[in-house]
């Protein structure tokens, strides 16, 4: 027996060995994230000396460059002259001439590994630094000295290619954020999307506001969920007050760090909605005038243009991005409907509804931003009530908004809630750390594909790449930011920079892996991908049971919005997955009360239903699941109640079978589920067993 067991312990090392070489070793260019355009192998092994090893740059470059490779872990030293270099850079207009690059030229590179000398040839400088990124991965930061021979010509299928930091409903140190950027730089992510405000929290220094950050980025709970509960701020020097801001010495601290990455920062001062904090320091800029009953700004003020402008000022002048990003999402407008000077503004400007009111707003905003020369960024609750002229939309809620701005000719970055939003969970929610819900795993942020079938040339033109967002209300350590963004950020990367068509994802999850574990190595946290437990096992396979295909007669409609299979959904087969949005699971926005017909009376000893609670979605178990059978679809009789048995103060992510036993006979079924008490409750049920 022992012999037995030794050979199969042998056998499975043997395989997982096997498993951990299929993905191209340290020094190969198939390892690297994002693919490249184009790689040809070439014979031979260049050595990059252990001590020693020089670069030279000759062409248009700033010192910034040769510093970044001096501290990186190339540990590399200036050469003389070019004939003495280990990797020789030349950057300049012409050097590129006759390379293959697809692409958007000015990030373009071309990387040519031999026995002898490293050649780096690039049009600009961050071509240039993408093919020390590039190098930093193949020599996994530097403790892989020998490189195969190859030549890569690469280029980014997008320009924009991004993160998104969610520092207000948890503040994140300055430092967090540099290290992300040496992360960002890795995988040539070139756009860092800062969301400095929100009613949880403001985070940077405006000097004709002092309240902001004296009053407005405070408040007395450290995590989201308890100050929701009791959404209220606090003095700085208050000894309960948690939060904090970056100063503008910090954000120029970042700025720098950014630069010399070849990352730009983007700011978003949210308007009009999810102000909470600044109608808390400043009530006078609400519609009622008074702290704690606005959350939104009033348009209907011109203190309201005031104060934006001034704001936007002062952000213009400290951010050198191109961009300012102004949110315009998820604003309740409701103060706006019975607000006197709203009321007037409207009717001055002759707006319909306050879906004009918003986009008066949005247009003046833009307006004044242009006149700075910038552009403005919005969510595409945006387009509601007409878009800005120069805006370019940010299309969250799925791809819909982002397509209808495409054909008008607006410029649109993708970050679809289902692919992009790395908040959600990326795995069983049992093994994971609290999140919002969702289920958004590797394969699902790696399968994404912006450019949508049908959408002309024209069109394509304005989609300027891609975005992973990262919204923090329960995720309050910076370890666990970094477990949420890594590896998913390795496919929003891969997404943005490399050529349509050409996506692997088994390929692409071993070397996943790989750099995984180059970035423990350097001190970050990430998923443990190997360890992966996948999607919910009774959504893999169909579910045979006596009621499946039968027909169901909805006594209370399910919403349009969540309606999974339609009016067959409930006895399909089909059982759900981790979240509501994989279209398995039927929402209901009331109580939930359905009859199946079995077609013919039979015998019935079970009648069961799961359904999902995600609190942070509002969506929750029922108080109650009541079970009636019927022989005749007329005269029913109550067969049992299952009750709620979990206290409604659980936040996290579960299912809940509700299940009556008996031994009856019965042609129609009756399921009756009481949705929760909570204000806004909502019921998903994925399939109805009848045995």
């Amino acid at each position: 027996m022992k012999i037995i067991l030794a050979c199969i312990a042998a056998t499975m090392c043997f395989m997982a060995s096997a498993a951990e070489k299929s993905v191209a070793g340290p020094g190969s260019p198939e390892r690297l994230i994002p693919a490249p355009s184009h790689i040809e192998m070439k014979e031979g092994v260049f050595s990059l000396p252990e001590t020693d090893a020089a670069y030279y740059i000759k062409g248009e470059t700033k010192d910034g460059l040769a510093d970044y490779m001096e501290k990186s872990g190339l540990e590399l030293s200036p050469a003389g002259k070019a004939s003495e270099a280990d990797i020789l850079i030349s950057i300049g207009p012409k050097e590129l001439k006759g390379a293959a690059t697809q692409g958007h030229a000015d990030e373009a590179y071309l990387l040519e590994i031999t026995p002898r000398q490293i050649k780096v040839k690039a049009g600009t400088e961050t071509g240039a630094f993408y093919a020390v990124q590039t190098l930093l991965q193949m020599t996994v930061d530097g403790q892989t000295r020998q490189l195969q021979c190859c030549r890569i010509s690469d280029a980014p299928r997008f320009g924009y290619r991004g993160l998104h930091f969610d520092v207000s409903r948890h503040f994140r140190s300055k430092e967090f954020l540099l290290k992300q950027m040496d992360a960002m730089a890795l995988l040539k992510l070139n756009k860092m999307h800062l969301h400095l405000t929100d009613g949880a929290g403001w985070r940077i220094e405006i000097e004709q506001y002092p309240r902001l950050t004296e009053f407005a980025a405070w408040r007395p709970y450290g995590k989201w969920t308890d100050w929701a509960a009791d959404p209220v701020y606090c003095e700085r020097t208050d000894p309960e007050a948690s939060g904090g801001y970056y100063t503008k010495d910090d954000i120029r601290e970042i700025l720098e760090y950014a630069r010399s990455r070849h990352i730009e920062v983007i700011p978003e001062i949210e308007m009009p909605g999810h102000s909470e904090e600044v109608m808390a320091a400043y009530p006078e800029l609400s519609c009622s005038g008074e702290p704690y009953k606005n959350s939104d700004f009033c348009p209907g003020k011109e203190e309201t243009f005031t104060f934006l402008e001034n704001v936007l000022t002062e952000v213009m002048e400290l951010f050198p991005s191109e961009y300012v990003h102004i949110g315009g999402d998820e604003a309740s407008k409701s103060g706006w409907k019975t607000c006197p000077d709203c009321k007037r503004r409207m009717q001055e400007e002759g707006l319909e509804d306050v879906d004009e009111l918003q986009s008066y707003l949005i247009h003046r905003i833009e307006e004044f931003v242009n006149s700075k020369g910038k552009k403005i960024i919005g969510w595409d609750e945006i387009l509601q009530g007409g878009l800005a002229p120069n805006a370019t939309v940010m299309s969250w809620r799925g791809t819909e908004g982002g397509i209808k701005a495409l054909k008008s000719g607006h410029d649109v970055i993708m970050t679809p809630s289902g692919f992009c939003y790395l908040d959600y969970t990326q795995d069983a929610p049992f093994k994971e750390p609290e999140s919002i819900g969702g289920y958004v795993p590797l394969a699902k942020t790696y399968s994404y594909e912006p450019v949508e079938d049908g959408m002309t040339e024209d069109e394509a033109s304005h989609l300027l790449g891609v975005q992973g967002n990262l919204w923090a209300e329960y995720i309050t350590q910076d370890s666990h930011a970094e477990y949420m963004y890594y590896p998913r950020a390795f496919a929003i990367a891969e997404t943005g920079w490399s050529p349509a068509g050409k996506k692997d994802y088994d390929g692409f999850r071993e070397r996943a892996l790989a750099l995984c574990d180059m970035l423990q190595g350097m001190g970050y946290r990430t998923f443990d991908l190997r360890t992966e437990y996948g999607d919910r096992k009774e959504s893999q396979a169909p579910l045979e049971h006596l009621a499946k295909g039968c027909k169901v007669t909805y006594n209370i409609r399910y919403a349009d919005q969540y309606p999974a299979g339609g009016e067959s959904a409930l006895t399909d087969g089909v059982c759900g997955g981790w979240t509501y949005g994989d279209r398995k699971w039927q929402g209901f926005f009331s109580d939930a009360d359905v009859t199946v017909d079995l077609g013919d009376v039979k015998p019935i000893h079970y009648v069961g239903a799961t359904f999902m609670n995600v609190t942070g979605a509002w969506v929750h178990i029922p108080q109650k699941m009541e079970v009636y059978v019927s022989e005749d679809g007329v005269n029913f009789s109550l067969l049992g109640t299952a009750w709620q048995d979990i206290s409604d103060k659980q936040n996290f992510i579960f299912f809940k079978q509700y299940s009556v036993i008996c031994n009856t006979k019965a042609r129609y079924i009756r399921v009756y589920a009481q949705r929760a008490t909570r204000p806004g409750a909502c019921l998903f049920i994925d399939e109805l067993v009848v045995n």
